[in-house]
């Protein structure tokens, strides 16, 4: 999830574990201790594309990580705060950790919450950034900062934006259930023969929702609003791997592959080779798009390495994209 949201969820943790204790201090060191998970992004300014996508949301996303350097946080914290209660700022800085990656595994790109297993947990029920779940969380944590630390109400916001949020992501569940049943009755009805369908929200809401869907040679993008009345409308994708037939025993290209979860398609433009991740779909809704959010050049060396260099995307990619999203959202 984005850093706001994230320092939101970490101070009203923090406010739940030692609010009554220490007042305002408690969000402001769950707010720190919720945007430390995400220091792992720095690593990306040090290694190559593959491993920097590798490393993130691992080690740093897992319980391992809550578990281990909670106590040394809360260690330096005891050196020169007041309140000297070791297990109440261990408890803080654990729950502030782990429920970082716990809110991040409901995104598409998932945690490594379990490290170092390999496997991501990935339920792709929300987007990375979802007003829905921020707004009101925030204003919750808000009124209760107002609050006197004594005070019963300011327990009570502190739980009602707990309540309201982790609600919502139980729904979010229950919408992606319904989506994925409208994408499986339209492939059905269309007669797609198909191996495999992933479902996820599109940017900024749970309205309208993506599918990618897996055939012998392509892949189907489609998008489903609540709001839809006519049927949905599939744009075809071939895979193309066999572009890439040559390099599919080098080590970054099966890393790069293992990623994206096989989700990928390959394209080639003037001799240039180009990997698609179709897990965060194209820059636009319309059934031609052929722009992906993530797409990365691939070039080859005489000694046999790869590289992946990231296509950069530019603003007016993304206000069009804001726009198609606004007027999909409410009906085909």
């Amino acid at each position: 999830m984005d850093s706001l949201t994230q320092i939101v969820l970490g101070a009203a943790v923090g406010e739940a574990v030692l609010g009554r204790k220490i007042g305002n201090k408690a969000m402001l060191y769950g707010a720190i201790a919720g945007t430390i998970p995400d220091l792992d992004t720095f690593v990306s300014f040090f290694t190559d594309t593959v491993t920097g996508l590798e490393m993130h949301r691992g080690f740093t996303h897992s319980v391992l990580f809550s578990v281990l350097f909670a106590p040394i946080f809360a260690w330096l914290v005891t050196r020169y705060e007041k309140y000297k209660d070791f297990k109440g700022w261990c408890w803080l800085f654990f729950l502030a950790f782990v429920t970082h990656p716990i809110l991040d595994a409901h995104t598409t790109w998932g945690t490594q919450l379990f490290w170092p297993l390999e496997n991501r947990l990935a339920f792709k029920t929300i987007f990375v950034i979802d007003p829905l779940y921020t707004v009101p969380f925030l204003v919750f944590l808000i009124l209760t900062m107002f609050q006197k630390k004594e005070s019963l109400k300011r327990k009570k916001y502190n739980r009602l934006g707990l309540i309201i949020s982790s609600s919502y992501l139980l729904l979010t569940f229950v919408l992606k259930g319904a989506a994925f049943y409208q994408f499986k009755k339209q492939l059905e009805e269309q007669n797609i023969a198909y191996i495999e369908i992933e479902t996820k929200p599109s940017p900024l809401n749970t309205i309208l929702w993506t599918a990618n869907v897996e055939t012998d040679d392509a892949y189907y993008i489609g998008h489903y609003s609540f709001f839809d009345t006519q049927p949905i409308r599939f744009s075809k994708y071939y895979k193309n791997h066999i572009l890439v037939d040559d390099l599919k025993d080098n080590p970054k290209m099966q890393r790069m592959i293992a990623i994206s979860k096989g989700w990928y398609t390959i394209d080639s433009y003037n001799g240039t080779i180009y990997y698609n991740d179709l897990r965060f779909g194209t820059l636009s809704l319309d059934n031609k798009a052929n722009d992906f959010v993530f797409s990365y050049e691939i070039k080859t060396y005489g000694n046999g390495d790869i590289a992946f260099y990231e296509k950069p995307k530019n603003r007016i990619q993304a206000k069009k994209m804001l726009a198609e999203l606004w007027e999909r959202l409410k009906g085909n």
